[in-house]
């Protein structure tokens, strides 16, 4: 008996069911907890803490796998670095777009301006405290690159670290040729282990939101969550703007509308929101990026690489942070300086991978720059940073997702059709993807719908 064409040939399961639902249903009910009792709240925050740290401990053997199994996959060393520096390059762009408008959005919200606030009320150990005195600067960021020890980089969950070590293994796997070919299996069916263990982890993501939702306004209580409400609007206005560019961008070259991508990856961008931890959701990201039609080489290097390069949701926060703060000091910004803080965040912002606190160490570097703003004045981000934060992990996620699409079709390794059928949540056949090649059955199959 035929299936028609758009039919799953089983029953649709109930909305309850759904990951998306119970997250969110988490989210509400882990709210109304921490509202009703805080103490309560305060005391669920392992829930999520415990969450994280069983993602975490598979990321980076993950990495390690997608990566080299991308590379070794692809003969082709010519169209590796094409895909590296194509990577690297959108990267700069869109992460550069995110900074200037951040700053221009502030500018004219001006969610500082009139707030009058003294230099020397400003609390310098809170900055400390959240950074854990991390200071960054563009050489030691690229030292940190460089292993000490393979071990130490997958014991501390080091991603830029392991990147490194994952490429120079990748490429040392297509030399050998033949004789790499059991490691490479052996590889294979690791990842596939990991998959199955982050499928029983997932099971956990609701309770983990409840956890987090509950600390969250246990801890700190909805007034302070929302007393800086301009700087909170400002922000998401601007996210907002970013994500009209994002629209444009990935219709004028994947052909597909955002809404479509985010629905498709709707409980990843979710569940990274509200834990706060982008990493998270990794382990998913990857899979589904390959069932969208993305070749594997593309997946292996784009996402783990926009882990460390591609943080549009910080570069937003990161220049709207700096007009905001500046303002709320009563320091008018220069052009000149508006520029230079633009400059220097492009390099700030690259280092926000692998360093606690990452967003606050980058603004610290970054108000080095900017006279009149100490340090210290970060510290006025603490507060509105609970709930900046979530929108700013979201950003980056769907960031991720966007640029992998993206520098796939730039490279013509992305099976449109099967990328319109999973936006679709239509079933994917299981040889859609070659396990061996890397790359799709049919690439870049032109699809009138998608145009």
């Amino acid at each position: 008996m035929s299936i028609p064409e758009g039919s799953t040939g089983r029953k649709k399961q109930p909305f309850y069911r759904s990951l998306f639902f119970q997250v969110i249903a988490g989210l509400i009910l882990g709210l109304v907890v921490g509202f009703l009792w805080p103490a309560f709240g305060s005391a669920l925050k392992p829930l999520g803490d415990g969450f994280i740290n069983l993602i975490k401990m598979i990321v980076a053997p993950l990495v390690f796998c997608v990566v080299v199994t991308g590379i070794a996959g692809t003969s082709d060393m010519a169209a590796l670095r094409r895909i590296g520096v194509k990577a690297l390059i959108y990267f700069e762009v869109v992460t550069t777009i995110a900074l200037v408008l951040g700053l221009v959005i502030a500018e004219v919200f001006a969610p500082g301006r009139g707030m009058h606030i003294d230099p020397r009320t400003l609390d310098a150990g809170a900055v400390e405290e959240k950074t854990g005195g991390a200071e960054l600067s563009a050489g030691q960021f690229i030292l940190d690159i460089i292993p000490v020890s393979v071990v130490d980089s997958f014991a501390q969950n080091n991603l830029l670290q392991v990147l490194l070590f994952s490429l120079i293994s990748g490429v040392a796997l297509v030399a050998l040729g033949d004789r790499g070919k059991p490691f490479m299996t052996l590889l294979q069916s690791f990842q596939e282990l990991i998959f199955q263990i982050v499928g029983y982890v997932m099971k956990l993501a609701p309770l983990a939101t409840f956890g987090v939702a509950a600390f969250t306004v246990g801890e700190y209580g909805v007034d302070s969550l929302l007393g800086f409400g301009k700087m909170i609007g400002t922000f998401y206005v601007a996210v907002a703007a970013f994500l009209v560019f994002l629209a444009v961008l990935v219709r004028l070259t994947v052909g597909v509308g955002l809404f479509r991508v985010v629905n498709y990856v709707r409980e990843e961008v979710a569940l990274a929101a509200f834990t706060g931890s982008s990493e998270a959701v990794l382990p998913q990201l990857t899979e589904k990026l390959e069932r969208a039609g993305c070749s594997r080489s593309v997946v292996g290097i784009v996402l783990p690489a926009g882990y460390s390069f591609n943080l549009d949701g910080a570069s937003l926060f990161l220049t709207a942070s700096v007009v905001f703060l500046a303002q709320a000091l009563d320091v008018d910004l220069t052009l000149t300086q508006q520029v230079t803080i633009i400059l220097v965040a492009i390099v700030t912002s690259k280092g926000m991978a692998g360093v606690a606190g990452s967003a606050f160490v980058a603004l610290t570097a970054t108000l080095g720059v900017v006279g009149g703003i100490p340090a210290a004045a970060a510290a006025l981000i603490l507060g509105p940073d609970r709930i900046i934060g979530k929108g700013r992990t979201a950003t980056n996620t769907i960031g991720y997702v966007i640029a992998t699409l993206v520098i796939a079709r730039w490279e013509k390794q992305l099976d449109r059709e099967q990328l319109r059928k999973a936006l679709s949540r239509r079933p994917q056949p299981e040889q859609a993807v070659q396990p061996d090649s890397g790359t799709p059955a049919t690439a870049d199959v032109a699809s009138s719908s998608d145009r």
